[in-house]
């Protein structure tokens, strides 16, 4: 080949290179994109319809709101009291005023969602505030958060269910039970800063003058937890005459108790009025509090129809019911 053919065929086959690849006066530009590539693939068209599917959507996921104080909704409370002790009545813890209420309390919690069970708990003959009862058997109700396991970390909230035989029971403790079934509507579906088990206690009024003739079926609860659970539970709390007063009593069984100092801490949050209750053992949490597990008490105010027939709905202050769900759910709250 001569030189002057060499020059023609260089020349061309640099002008050829600049047009593949795009370069005008020596600046290198990129390719412009492929005409197919302009095509919106969820628009298809005839030629492309059977072979070009849409983006699947993103899977939606569901957003579940803390609890807060302002959560309650304290005419479940009053309804309960007005149904229990209005309604039901006395509800010694072996009779069948008793089985009625239990059942009414597990109805009322399953169809909240919770896992209910019912624990039995035998208890022996005696004298129930001057009024001779017979042995037989009670029972907890005891509602756990769907997949609930038993080392997982949790709280507990309990009240007793049952009354001395001659009392209906408004403040002495339908007024804990009504507390306690509002609470379990206001985290059926919001999250709390740990799963809560909701217990309903069976037997916790005495049938005699000892320590040891008192609280049976929390003291059933505690001898069926297993190693997990006890190291599981961070805090349990007993509502137990919760309906009298301004102010709420909160009970501890020690000089210096952990489970007391956040309930009075919620109450500040939460802007409820609150008293200090040292050296408090007379209800279900002492069972937690001699097994070596943390419990606190809520509730104590003296009142004029303490274990009598005055004991009666119209005993029991919706404000102060409406106080004591508003530090319970401050203090299961998320921080």
């Amino acid at each position: 080949m001569t030189d002057t053919r060499r020059l023609a065929s260089s020349v061309a086959l640099t002008a050829a290179l600049f047009a593949i690849s795009g370069c005008s006066s020596g600046v290198v530009r990129p390719a412009p994109p492929p005409a197919q590539a302009s095509v919106d693939p969820t628009t298809p068209s005839p030629s492309t319809s059977a072979s070009v599917a849409p983006e699947p959507a993103e899977p939606e996921v569901a957003v579940v709101d803390p609890v807060r104080a302002g959560d309650l909704d304290r005419t479940i409370a009053v309804a309960a009291v007005r149904h229990l002790a209005g309604v039901v009545g006395p509800r010694e813890a072996t009779g069948p005023a008793y089985r009625q209420a239990a059942g009414w309390v597990s109805r009322r919690l399953d169809r909240l969602g919770y896992d209910v069970v019912r624990q039995r708990v035998d208890v022996p003959a005696g004298e129930s505030w001057g009024i001779a009862v017979p042995a037989g058997r009670s029972v907890n109700v005891v509602a756990t958060p769907p997949g609930l396991e038993p080392g997982d970390p949790h709280l507990v909230v309990g009240a007793h269910l049952d009354t001395v035989p001659q009392a209906p029971g408004a403040e002495d403790n339908a007024s804990g039970v009504g507390v306690l079934l509002a609470v379990a509507e206001a985290v059926a579906q919001r999250r709390t800063r740990l799963p809560v088990v909701l217990v309903a206690f069976g037997a916790e009024e005495p049938r005699g003058p000892s320590d040891t003739d008192h609280h049976y079926g929390s003291r059933r609860y505690v001898a069926l937890m297993g190693p997990k659970e006890r190291r599981a539970l961070r805090a349990m709390v007993s509502l137990d005459r919760v309906g009298v007063g301004d102010r709420v009593p909160v009970g501890s069984a020690t000089a210096s108790d952990p489970v007391q100092r956040s309930l009075l801490a919620a109450a500040r949050r939460a802007e409820v009025p609150v008293v200090a209750d040292p050296e408090q053992r007379s209800s279900d949490h002492w069972s937690f509090v001699r097994n070596g597990l943390p419990a606190a008490r809520l509730g104590s105010t003296p009142y004029v129809g303490y274990h009598s027939a005055a004991d009666v709905p119209e005993v029991v202050s919706a404000e102060q019911l409406e106080r004591v769900g508003r530090l319970v759910l401050e203090w299961l709250a998320p921080r």
